[in-house]
């Protein structure tokens, strides 16, 4: 690997006699690991373990996910291990309390997936993504993940702002100049400048600016990015403390974790360097917002113009009887289409329409279209689905696969109706089964476009 002579100008300074170590690391093979959805597959495997995230797994080689059905199910997401250490900040910040999490930047949902995994069902987890084809992926790995308690939106930060003092906990994955990923996206060395350094340094003291009054007082901003340099972390850290008057936080790291810590000041902050820890570049910092935690109750909001007006329309009880639980649920009805959303955080989700731009909330049940119900994939893949309300169909892997690419069914032994298609245990999707063939229903946009199989994908859970 070649690197920017800029970049080993301000790079080596701070490794010391760690550089030579360090650039030896980044010739070697990303390594690849999963993080699993224990509410989908709780049979964890036996496998190398993510010493900082209980759930994650490095794998021995790289697979053809493509091909694993159970990645559609939504039974695992494939994370970088280093950025699975945001879970610390809720397994010892957070615990078991009822917040409102804000992910500003989520897209493609690594982040948002394992927050939602980690925080209480009465909680409520904004996903914000600003650019609207990423705000669509990230939407769909949310589905995937199977979370009711879920708002994916699409807006600018300063958007968020006048949202005041909404949120109990705001994390930045902030948009940075990539070192830390230097060795797994050699476009990221090409993007590279000192120029672009310090713009990424500028943008991002705007985009914290831009959202902080969003952030009650006492509330919690975790603060990461995936580059080396103290401009974009360190610095803005305390750029964040001097200027907004937070406190940074420390969190308790076991030494066996091999993580760095700052470069300059002392400041508790975490860095994670591929030759010390098994992942790619991540920093991470906690800080808290000075001033009295005040009562949130007050938020409500008129319905933004812009957002279709939704009817809170009775809904005949054999399709609330998809989900279980479902008098936790209000269900409303907008454009014949039928949705689902936690009933203790309904005014939320109206405050939060009224002033963002919705992407998916909740669960998507289903389209009526004449006396038919048609029961839709955000239905399938929640937690929340009473799988007892549909006939049951366990299929094989290459019958998964089949759907999966949207191909015509048959399952002639089947009776006629909405089938629920189950691999291993976890439901993949619906067909509506008509006799002599069955309607694939699977989301033409999440289809598999490649018609190669490969031959040695095998199973490695």
């Amino acid at each position: 690997m070649i690197l920017p002579e800029d970049f080993i100008q301000k790079t080596k300074p701070l490794l010391g006699d760690q550089w030579v170590s360090f650039t030896e690391a980044l010739n070697e093979v990303s390594p690849t690991s999963i993080r699993f959805n224990k509410q989908k597959y709780s049979k964890l495997p036996e496998m190398e373990s993510v010493p900082w995230c209980e759930n994650g797994f490095y794998l021995p080689q790289r697979p053809s996910f493509t091909f694993d059905p159970l990645f559609h199910t939504g039974a695992y997401y494939v994370q970088e291990a280093s950025s699975m250490f945001v879970g610390q900040v809720f397994k010892q910040y957070v615990k078991d309390q009822t917040v409102r999490v804000l992910d500003l930047c989520a897209a493609p949902g690594g982040k948002s997936t394992h927050i939602a995994s980690l925080i209480s069902e009465d909680s409520l987890l904004v996903s914000n993504e600003v650019i609207r084809s990423r705000a669509n992926i990230l939407s769909e790995n949310i589905t995937k993940s199977g979370y009711p308690n879920v708002i994916v939106t699409n807006n600018d930060p300063s958007d968020i702002g006048p949202m005041e003092s909404f949120f109990d906990v705001i994390l930045i994955d902030a948009p940075c100049s990539g070192e830390g990923m230097f060795r797994k996206d050699p476009q990221a060395i090409e993007e590279w400048s000192l120029g672009n350094v310090q713009l990424c340094e500028e943008r991002q003291r705007r985009i914290i600016a831009d959202v902080w009054d969003a952030l009650r007082p006492g509330g919690i901003l975790i603060y990461s990015t995936c580059t080396y340099n103290t401009g974009e972390n360190e610095h803005n850290v305390q750029w964040i403390s001097d200027s907004l008057g937070a406190e940074i936080l420390p969190l308790e790291v076991s030494p066996d974790w091999n993580i760095h810590p700052s470069f300059e000041n002392n400041m508790p902050v975490y860095h994670f360097l591929p030759h010390l820890t098994k992942g790619e570049g991540f920093f991470l910092a906690i800080l808290r917002k000075s001033g009295e935690h005040s009562d949130k109750s007050e938020h409500s909001g008129k319905r933004n113009k812009k957002q279709g007006k939704a009817k809170l329309t009775p809904l005949e009880g054999e399709y609330k009887n998809y989900l279980t639980d479902n008098e936790k649920y209000t269900f409303f009805e907008k454009s014949s289409s039928w949705f689902a959303f936690p009933s203790v955080n309904i005014k939320q989700f109206e405050y939060i329409v009224s002033h963002l731009r919705l992407v998916s909330a909740g669960i998507y049940l289903g389209e009526i279209k004449g006396k038919d119900f048609i029961p839709q994939q955000s239905l399938a893949m929640s937690l929340a689905l009473n799988t007892s309300a549909f006939e049951i169909v366990d299929i094989d892997k290459n019958t998964a696969i089949s759907y999966l690419r949207k191909e015509a069914q048959t399952f002639s032994e089947s009776p006629r109706g909405y089938l629920l298609l189950i691999y291993k245990g976890i439901p993949l999707g619906f067909v509506k089964n008509i006799g002599n063939r069955a309607n694939n229903l699977y989301p033409n946009e999440w289809r598999i476009r490649s018609g190669y199989n490969p031959e040695d994908n095998q199973p490695f859970i």
